[in-house]
Formats: structure tokens, sequence, C-alpha cells
């Protein structure tokens, strides 16, 4: 009987955490769907549906192990990606940003002074309220009963018509400005029925919406008799000239629409965006196989040195060539930064002493390059020893034995022995630092900025940039507003890029292996 009820608190307590769980992720998926969210709506209910299958039938117990794994890849990796190949086929950027609903409320929301001014005043009481006290044409005066500004939303307030100056202290200009969200939330109805609302630190106006929706969506602007119609092409409202032509003008906020293939064209029609995708992407393979290349030469030479049994005081030098490794990186990339300073940095001052010469680390494109090189070989060369030392471990002493009966040198025992053997092991792992120096952001962002600028393009784009920097640089810092889509297509030809050398080194490696 005590295991039995042992047994039936446990799957209690399971089914109560499985419901807890229902009930907390269909709360977030109503939230989401009730916010237009609804792509992650429907992410969300689908993951949750296969793990409720899962988890409760019995024939699914084999896929408990996996589904995390799936899920977690579904959520983080496909999810993402999928998101990022959809915002390139649209005007996404941070004038479209709305939806059409929501950008057409935004405007009909907007609002104009249309009626006569007063100039207001704020009157505190005795129990810590305010009263609003109106004064317009002809001497007249308004007053409101007393209201608190710590009060949250909208509040109506009924004046009366006075004579007397309202008791206690007047409001300086300060507790004005500093409750100035609170007070535009207020509306102030005079006895005539009129309803006026705060147009500026001193005045309270009659205002009226200023657009006013038609058929077809169509805004008339009731200030300036303008009609606008919206631009499906475009994703804005624009006026339209005795030709039926578009015109220049446009009212912001804009709103999503679907471009087709459009970003992907401007990429490769856009003379200033062709040309800084195409001399960035030739850059961002030589720097990533430089680097690779580096690193493992100099990273295979130290562990071949700290292997050298005659050499003394190996521990010691194994520990200071490792410290690189434990120092964060952004910590020794900024380092780095004050260190290559043109004209402060230690690195100038022992060049010009020595040979008489101040290299531009960071105006110079091709110093600026070279910079990018010697540091992020710095940063590389400890993990690429690291595992070298163990490599070198599973090489048999019987192949070193039999060369050296055959009086080989140590430089042809590197090159016809150690060499072979470490290269092929190590291959998978250069392929994953390729990928990873191909879309080495944090080096770019910390050290140079992408500059020096490169000049005549569209987009800001650096001699220094990586694809994945110049990527940002598009989406954060366009001159002409932060273009999403553009840099959404981008960043799926990069993702197609590097897949696509991902694969041909694989195969590669496979040929070769074969």
């Amino acid at each position: 009987m005590a295991k039995s009820a042992l047994w039936w608190q446990r799957d209690a307590l399971k089914w109560l955490v499985l419901a807890l769980c229902v009930l907390i992720t269909g709360y977030l998926v109503v939230l989401m769907y009730a916010q237009g969210e609804y792509l992650f709506a429907i992410v969300t209910l689908i993951l949750l549906s296969s793990g409720l299958i899962v988890f409760f039938r019995r024939r699914a117990q084999a896929w408990r192990y996996v589904w995390p794994g799936l899920a977690g890849m579904v959520l983080f990796v496909l999810f993402p990606l999928a998101c990022t190949i959809a915002i390139a086929f649209t005007n996404y950027s941070s004038t479209n940003q709305l939806t059409f609903e929501r950008a057409r409320q935004v405007l009909l929301d907007r609002q104009f002074q249309a009626g006569e001014g007063y100039a207001f005043s704020l009157w505190s009481t005795a129990d810590n309220q305010w009263r609003l006290l109106l004064n317009g044409t002809d001497n007249q005066q308004f007053i409101s009963p007393p209201f608190s500004l710590a009060a949250k939303g909208e509040q109506t307030l009924t004046l009366t018509e006075t004579q007397q100056q309202p008791g206690g202290e007047r409001a300086m200009l300060r507790v004005i400005t500093q409750n100035r969200q609170a007070l535009s939330q207020l509306k102030a109805r005079l006895p005539d029925g009129s309803q006026l609302k705060m147009s500026s630190l001193r005045q309270f106006s009659g205002t009226q919406p200023r657009y006013q929706l038609g058929e077809g969506d169509i805004l008339t602007d009731k200030q300036t008799g303008e009609v606008w119609y919206p631009n499906d092409e475009t994703g804005f409202w624009q006026m339209k000239d005795a030709n039926q032509q578009w015109s220049s003008e446009k009212l912001s906020p804009g709103y999503t629409v679907a471009v087709g293939w459009k970003n992907f064209l401007r990429v490769l029609t856009d003379q200033g965006i062709q040309q800084p995708f195409v001399a960035i992407f030739i850059w961002t393979v030589v720097f990533a196989a430089l680097t690779v290349l580096l690193t493992v030469a100099v990273g295979m030479v130290l562990a071949c040195l700290m292997q050298w049994e005659a050499l003394k005081g190996r521990a010691v030098y194994r520990l200071l060539l490792i410290l690189p490794y434990a120092v964060p990186a952004f910590i020794s990339i900024l380092i780095f930064k004050g260190l290559f300073n043109q004209s402060f940095g230690e690195i100038n001052i022992m060049l010009d002493s020595l040979f008489g010469i101040k290299p531009a680390w960071f105006s110079d494109p091709v110093m600026a390059r070279t910079m990018l090189v010697i540091v992020n070989t710095w940063l590389g060369y400890p993990y690429m020893m690291i595992l070298c030392m163990g490599l070198l471990k599973a090489i048999p002493d019987d192949l070193y034995e039999a060369s050296a009966l055959d009086g080989a040198t140590p430089l042809q025992n590197f090159f016809r022995i150690t060499l072979p053997l470490l290269i092929k092991p190590l291959t998978p792992l250069m392929i994953a630092s390729f990928a990873f120096n191909f879309n080495n952001f944090v080096l770019i962002l910390l050290l140079t900025d992408g500059g020096p600028d490169r000049l005549g393009t569209t987009t800001p784009a650096g001699y220094t940039d990586l694809l994945v920097s110049y990527t940002w640089r598009i989406a954060f810092e366009g001159g002409g507003g932060q273009d999403f889509g553009l840099a959404a297509a981008i960043a799926t030809l990069i993702f197609l890029l590097v897949g696509a050398l991902a694969l041909f080194n694989l195969r590669f490696t496979r040929i070769k292996t074969e």
C-alpha cells in the first residue's frame, strides 16, 4: 500500500508539472497571437504539441531522448534561419517596420490643432492633488476639479467657468515639464462641450484627427486637403499627380511589404553594393584562409618545440604560450588596439626608434589588414598548439627511430612524418576554424570597426570589413535608414557561400582520405 501511494504521488506531481507547463505555454501562445506574432505562436504551438505527443504516448518513448535536441535545433537554428530568409524578401527597415494595419492606425491617431488655444497653469491643492486653470480670450477662466498626475491612462476633466484665482501654489515650468506625459493624457471638457488637449508646455487647444480614412484605405489630410494612397510597391502612403504617377513624398511610418528578389538583385546590380560586396567577400576568404594557415603553422611549430626533450624549462614556456588563450579575446583585442595606435602605441614607438618608420595601422588599408591577421594569429595559435601537442603524443616513436637510422634530419622528420600525420586529424578542426574566422565579427568590431571606409559606396563598407560586419553595418548604420531586408539578403548569401565552402572542403577531404 505504501509503495502504491508513493507511485500515485509521483504520478500526480508529474501530471501537475505537465499541466502547469501546458497552461503557461498556452497562455504565451495566446499572447503572441493577440499581438500579431503569428509565426512565433505557430512554432511554439507545434513544439508544445509534439512534446506532449512524445512524452504522453508510450509508442514515442524512444523519441524522448531525441526531442529536446530536435526542438532546440528548430527553435535556435532553423527558425532564425527561416525568419532571416523571409525578411530578405521584404522591405523591412527602420522606416518600414510596422504591419499595414498598425501603420494605418498610427497615422489615424495623429492630431492637429484646430480651434482656439487656452493658456493653462497648474495649482496645487491641500491633499497633494492639482487643479487645471485655463485662460481664454475676453478674460474667460475655466477651472477643473482636483485630480492626480500619478493616475495612469487618460483622464477627462469637466471644467467650470470661474472668475476667482484658485487657492494653493502655482506649479513652476519644471513641474509641468516633469509631468508632461501625464498632462498629455488629460482631456479638458469646457461647458460648451468642446474638448481640449495639451498642445504645448503653455497651452491647451482643440485637436482633431489629422487624417480621415476612406475607401481603399485612402487617407485624406484634413489640415491640407491632400489625398494619400497606399503604395504596396514601396510600403508608404503617397500622393498621385494628374497622370496618376506616384509622387516622391511619403507618409512615415511605412509598412512592410514583400518585394520579391529586389534585395538580392540590388546586391548583384547596384554598383555601390556589388563592388564592395565582391571585394569584401574575397577579403573574407583570404582573411579566414590566412588565419587558419598561420595559426596552424605557428601552433604546430611551437608544439614540436614543446615536445623537444632537450629544451629546459618547457613547463614555463608552455604556460606562457597558452596565456593568450586564457585571456578573454575582447581584452586582448582592446590591448592590441592601444599597442597599434599610430601616434602613441608601443609598436610604432619601437619601429620608429629601430627603423624610423611609423606605419598607419588604422588608416592604410594594407596595414590595417596586416594588423588584423597579426592579432588574429596571436589569438588563435594557442588552440592549435594545444591540439598539436596532444596529437604528437599519438605518433609512434618507432617512426622517428627508423628515420634516425636512415640519417634523416629534424626538418625531414617534420615534413615527412610529423606534418602528414597531424594534418589528417587537424583537417576537420581547420574547416571549423575557417568557418569561425569567416564570421569573426568581434575582432573587426573591436579593433577596426571595418575601417578605413571605402568611398563611393551605396552602403557603409570598409577595407577590413568581413561579410558579417558588412551586413551588421547595413542593418544598423545605414545612412538612409536601417535596411534589415538588404542585410537579411546578404546574410542569406553568406549562409549559402559558407555552406558551399564547407561542402567543398568536406568533399575535398573525403577525396583526399580515399
